[in-house]
């Protein structure tokens, strides 16, 4: 197996773990990030964890893990992609350091915008083969809230037409009574793939796909903290102790935490946008909660909900996200230096 693969694998086995403990989180945090909330009418949503009871009370566990299996099915691939596609590129990056280096050129080592190429290159081919699977999961976790406000919309109606005397009294109060008696009708994956391509055709499953390209920029800049301060760290240790370079556990889990945060923190506005486009666009009649592309939805989100609009749910997200990377990647340097211990042992016995 070659290395590539298996930090292909790794990768792959360390998303699913980081994922299944951090759902909950990212379910809650998609719904923040697509909540319409005007000027006027923002107010405190309250921390996650009561968020979270809020959805547990409301649609029970599950509610937590709505899109969870094709969440688990685009990790899988997603961070298997993305893995073996910056192994490759690293590898090949290295190869050119080293090259170079015999022509009396540079110390042998890859440089800081090498690793931002490295990492741009293989999140845009990350990017471009698994953004249908996110539009999927970003439907799916936002589709009670999304049938929520359908129904908040038809009351509002109901309402304005009883005021205007076009509904009587008892008319108001059966149809209000049928609203509220409505439950979110069931949907899987095959229900929001179907509803992705009535809506868009083929192009709706790649809804979102310009600010998801422009946001490589946040593995990148997490993977040039990452490979510079490990870097730093084996040397240092190296100085010390020529048989130790090796990083702990720990370690890889405290670097991962601090790379993906400031990651996070530069890049969040996108990812905003990002949900916006996937999730579902007809929510009612205002026009003002349609996103036509990119651009239309930055226009309209400052013009109707203020820049504050680009950061909500951060702090959700950052918990999420730090967790989840720090796990993926101690989870995955553990599983890889396994495979390299099993393969040294193959190479021995042979």
């Amino acid at each position: 197996m070659s290395s590539a693969l298996a930090n292909g694998l790794a990768g792959a086995g360390g998303g699913i773990i980081a994922q299944i403990i951090t759902y909950p989180l990212q379910t809650v945090n998609t719904r923040q990030q697509t909540e319409r909330v005007s000027r006027e009418s923002r107010d405190s949503r309250g921390t996650a964890l009561f968020q979270i009871l809020q959805v547990v009370r409301s649609e029970g566990l599950p509610g937590l893990y709505s899109g969870l299996k094709p969440s688990l099915l685009g990790t899988a691939v997603s961070q298997g992609v993305y893995y073996y596609f910056y192994q490759v590129f690293k590898n090949r990056a290295e190869a050119i350091a080293a090259a170079n280096k015999k022509r009396g050129r540079g110390d042998g080592s890859v440089g800081m915008l090498s690793w931002l190429v490295v990492a741009a290159l293989a999140g845009s081919v990350n990017v471009l083969l698994t953004n249908p699977i996110w539009v999927l999961v970003t439907r799916m976790q936002t589709h009670t809230q999304a049938e929520r406000k359908i129904v908040e919309a038809k009351r509002e109606t109901l309402l304005k037409e009883a005021s205007q005397s076009v509904l009587t009294a008892s008319s108001l109060e059966v149809q209000l009574a049928e609203l509220d008696s409505l439950k979110p009708h069931p949907y899987g994956t095959l229900q929001a793939a179907r509803e992705v391509y009535n809506e868009s055709g083929v192009t709706g499953f790649w809804k979102g796909v310009i600010p998801a390209l422009i946001m490589v920029s946040n593995p990148s800049i997490q993977f040039m903290i990452i490979e510079s301060l490990s870097k730093q760290l084996r040397a240092k240790r190296a100085a010390k102790n020529k048989d130790q370079q090796n990083i702990t556990a720990l370690e890889v889990f405290v670097i991962g935490a601090f790379a993906k945060l400031g990651a996070t923190v530069c890049t969040y506005p996108l990812l905003v946008v990002k949900s916006r486009l996937q999730a579902k666009q007809e929510i009612s009649g205002n026009v003002s909660l349609r996103y036509s592309g990119t651009a239309d939805a930055i226009i309209k989100m400052i013009h109707h909900e203020g820049f504050r609009c680009f950061y909500q749910g951060m702090r959700t997200k950052i918990v999420q996200s730090v967790f989840a990377a720090s796990v993926l990647f101690m989870v995955k340097e553990e599983l890889v230096k396994v495979y390299t211990v099993l393969a040294n042992k193959s190479k021995v016995n042979v």
